[in-house]
């Protein structure tokens, strides 16, 4: 496996867990770690796709980043 395919697994893992608790009602939308586990979790998947020139995936990414990020200060006010 190589840099990139563990940073990508790692990152979507963390999506993958945050709508998993969310779903299981165990984190609300507007929870602090519902979104910091979003924030990292597409930052790292975006970065293992900018290291794969993946461009779609990166713009994706980012912009999953921003929102969570958006969600996280407010959940932090």
């Amino acid at each position: 496996m190589s840099t990139p395919d563990i940073i990508n697994s790692f990152g979507v893992s963390l999506i993958l867990l945050a709508f998993l608790l969310l779903t299981l009602k165990k984190l609300a939308p507007q929870s602090m770690w519902y979104n910091l586990l979003n924030v990292i979790g597409a930052g790292l998947t975006g970065y293992g796709a900018l290291l794969i020139n993946a461009m779609p995936f990166v713009i994706l990414e980012a912009i999953w980043c921003l929102v969570a990020v958006y969600g996280l200060a407010k959940a932090t006010r």
